[in-house]
């Protein structure tokens, strides 16, 4: 079976994209029902000298569809430094992302195979093809904030389990 950059980009980025809104809402259930309030979950930390939950969550959506748009036009454009909006603020932009990569099509992306994707912060400039940005750049970024906002959640007692991040499985129909 060929896979195309369609399955393993969009596809796979839906899959944890679910999975993360699940997360957040298990979060969300987790502070009404134990009277936090969530700005507390935005600003926890793994450690002191780790990024706040908030910014792992701005990151999926950057590693995700700011990866899929970067691919299509060619130039992967970090945004700069902003403070994370509020656990509802999260919580809609994990929505509208899911929403956004289901309105992208096969087409319009696998179009894009072979393609060059340039990466530009400071002085640096890495040029990849479509594909090598997406398996050896984006993906492992994206997961590396998926699973990091998950501990977060965990190491402040939110019920969720590698299951829980897993999400939905593709299987054989």
């Amino acid at each position: 079976m060929k896979m195309s950059l369609y399955d393993v980009g969009v596809m796979s980025y839906l899959q944890t994209l679910d999975a993360v809104g699940g997360l957040l809402e298990r979060g969300r259930i987790h502070c009404r029902d134990h009277d936090i309030d969530p700005a507390v979950i935005v600003e926890s930390r793994l450690f002191p000298d780790t990024p706040p939950f908030g910014f792992h969550i701005l990151q999926v959506a950057q590693h995700s569809l700011g990866a899929l748009e970067a691919i299509v036009h060619g130039m992967l454009r970090m945004v700069g430094e902003r403070s994370s909006p509020d656990y509802a603020g999260l919580q809609a932009l994990m929505t509208d992302t899911r929403g956004t990569l289901r309105r992208l099509t096969a087409e319009e992306i696998n179009a894009r195979e072979g393609a060059d994707v340039v990466f530009e912060v400071g002085d640096t400039r890495r040029v990849f093809t479509a594909e090598s940005f997406l398996l050896s750049f984006s993906l492992p970024n994206f997961h590396f904030h998926a699973i990091a906002a998950c501990n977060i959640l965990r190491s402040i007692g939110v019920p969720v389990s590698k299951l829980d991040y897993v999400g939905a499985l593709r299987l054989k129909a």
